[in-house]
């Protein structure tokens, strides 16, 4: 069967597709002058002109692309068509493979591909349930003391202790951890000037790679942590045979895998928590869904974490560039185009998730709840590029939920009241809480 022509989007044939229709000028004013978030002006857009749309900040068009459809066309279908010309955290993860393009990158995906998949999750499974349990070991000590701590710092040292111990096979130690700090300073506030980027986290940079340096080092002495052998040396071996596997490069991964590997979970956790602050039947009604490791359990806690996906998506935004004409869902796109995909305006389209902006992880337990076009649900992105870390990131989320949920509820003694769309979409500001006895 012709896939491409049964999702309605055939092959390019120059002069066939219809003009992307652009928003005015105006629009485009209107927002400059107010100094909004991106995401307000390409709300406006998409709201005005539908699921394929332009607009211009410059003197060529950017064309956004929300339309499950043209999503799919782009990302899954002709990723050789619309490429990824550079990542915003470059400063801080050089040439690892959420930066890398064309053949570098199909060497470093191929070689981390299978760690994150199969047998390799196999090979994390305890390390991830280690760390929850020291996590859950903690949240003990702060409901019985009445300790004040804040959840997003916990989800973040959460979340580098499981891809700690998976990279190196040696549980965080507090010392690495104030180390490895500096990422999550470093990351949000990271501004879009290469040159202004370095200059603006140059100390956290030196931490960094003063961390995964001795990693690395440790690695390649044969030294194994008390897990066994981590993903560093998988990367440490590799350049016995392929020389492009430089210090610097293998340091390139180390760094992507920490950044990548960590502060989506620990933002989506975060998200999660405060949702379920403001919906506390969701809590209920997940652990209501089975017992004690039960699959009914487990398939209702996922659900709570798709559902925070869909809301507040890993990847919020995904740029793209055209390298040649096309006809995307009949619009043609001309080669130079720039593309934003946008996950977060896709998850809350109206016309895809009744009442977009509710949350409601139901829509994950039943079979005609979400929409079923691939391009409609991507937190993590579609395609050859979509996001390697995907199952260990869903598995750290339902084990660690799994250990807390049935125990401890954060009372919350401030929530953030705005969301900061950065290289993340994450909440602006600290999430005090202490831990209350649950109701059920």
């Amino acid at each position: 069967m012709d896939t491409e022509a049964s999702l309605g989007s055939p092959p390019y044939v120059p002069g066939t597709g219809r003009p992307v229709p652009e928003a005015e000028p105006e629009l485009v004013e209107q927002w400059r002058s107010g100094g909004g978030e991106l995401v307000e002006l390409l709300s406006q857009v998409r709201e005005r002109f539908g699921g394929i749309a332009a607009f211009r900040l410059g003197p060529a068009p950017t064309v956004l692309v929300t339309d499950p459809q043209a999503v799919q066309h782009v990302l899954a279908r002709h990723p050789e068509q619309y490429v990824k010309r550079s990542h915003r955290a470059r400063v801080l993860i050089g040439d690892g493979v959420l930066a890398a393009t064309g053949e570098a990158w199909k060497r470093q995906r191929r070689l981390l591909q299978s760690q994150f998949t199969g047998t390799g999750m196999r090979r994390y499974e305890q390390r991830i349930t280690e760390a929850a349990r020291t996590t859950a070991g903690r949240w003990d000590g702060y409901a019985r003391t009445g300790q004040t701590f804040d959840v997003g710092q916990e989800m973040r040292r959460f979340a580098l202790d499981a891809i700690w111990r998976s990279l190196t096979g040696h549980p965080l130690d507090d010392g690495t951890e104030r180390e490895l700090a500096a990422v999550a300073t470093a990351l949000p506030t990271l501004p879009a000037d290469v040159t202004d980027a370095q200059d603006a986290v140059a100390a956290e940079l030196a931490r960094i790679d003063a961390v995964a340096r001795h990693a690395i080092e440790a690695a390649r002495s044969g030294a194994a942590g008390p897990d066994g052998p981590g993903l560093l040396h998988v990367l440490t071996d590799a350049a016995t045979e392929r020389p492009e596997y430089t210090d610097q490069l293998i340091r390139d991964e180390l760094v992507t895998l920490l950044v990548a590997g960590h502060e989506t979970t620990a933002t989506t956790l975060t998200w999660l928590y405060l949702l379920l602050d403001q919906h506390p039947a969701a809590r209920e009604q997940a652990l209501a869904a089975g017992g004690e490791g039960s699959a009914g359990r487990r398939q209702a806690i996922q659900a709570l974490v798709h559902e925070t996906l869909r809301l507040y998506p890993s990847a919020w935004i995904l740029p793209r560039h055209a390298t040649e004409d096309d006809t995307v869902a009949g619009y043609a796109v001309e080669a130079g185009t720039d593309i934003l995909i946008c996950p977060y305006l896709t998850h809350r389209d109206p016309e895809l998730w009744p009442d977009p902006e509710h949350f409601d992880p139901r829509r994950f337990l039943t079979p005609d709840g979400r929409p079923a076009h691939p391009g409609a649900y991507f937190p993590f992105g579609i395609g050859p590029r979509a996001c390697l870390g995907l199952q260990f990131a869903l598995r750290e989320s339902t084990v660690l939920l799994e250990h807390l949920l049935p125990v401890h509820t954060p009372a919350f003694y401030s929530t953030p009241t705005k969301t900061v769309y950065g290289i993340t979409v994450r909440p602006d500001g600290p999430t005090p809480a202490t831990l209350v006895s649950p109701l059920t």
